[in-house]
């Protein structure tokens, strides 16, 4: 086995949950790209979000478990209005916003020290360590990602373009 150090293996770690939300972002943005403003505020029933909505609650996530989580700069979240919101904001303004967020956020996760990762803060009422928060934070990105990815196939149906298709037969492809 070979000995890693602690800068080494918080670089590793780093690199691969910037990678994962970078990943997700990738695939949220292909379904935007395939839906009309209209869609993206669709709500399938009342008491449902929509995929705007989503973005919004994806945003205020980020900022509060990573941004100010890992940063300890104030948490102005205000999670209800996420939900609450029936727009319409404009596609490129809810784009840009978790754009932006997104990139604070990867910085913040590259930015912190074997020390920081460890160290127990409170995010969200929770006492958790900054790998928890990152963690936390990152599956539920993936999570919603998944989602939104669900709710464009069915608002899309047969029109959906699928994000990756299997060329060979190792990714899934059949054979020949």
């Amino acid at each position: 086995m070979t000995n890693v150090d602690s800068k080494s293996l918080v670089l590793g770690f780093a690199d691969s949950v910037v990678a994962e939300l970078q990943s997700a972002w990738r695939k949220i943005v292909h379904c935007l790209e395939q839906l009309s403003d209209e869609q993206l505020w669709d709500r399938s029933a009342s008491e449902m979000n929509s995929i705007a909505n989503l973005l919004l609650h994806l945003d205020g996530n980020l900022r509060q478990w990573i941004v100010a989580g890992l940063s300890g700069t104030a948490d102005t979240r205000n999670r209800p209005s996420e939900f609450a919101e029936r727009g319409p904001i404009a596609r490129e303004t809810l784009v840009a916003r978790l754009s932006k967020t997104l990139s604070e956020a990867e910085r913040q996760i590259l930015d912190q020290s074997p020390a920081d990762l460890l160290r127990v803060r409170k995010v969200q009422g929770f006492d958790v360590s900054g790998f928890d928060a990152i963690l936390s934070s990152v599956s539920h990105f993936r999570g919603h990602c998944q989602e939104i990815v669900h709710m464009t196939r069915a608002l899309l149906g047969a029109d959906y373009r699928f994000d990756f298709v299997p060329q060979t037969p190792e990714q899934g492809a059949p054979s020949e």
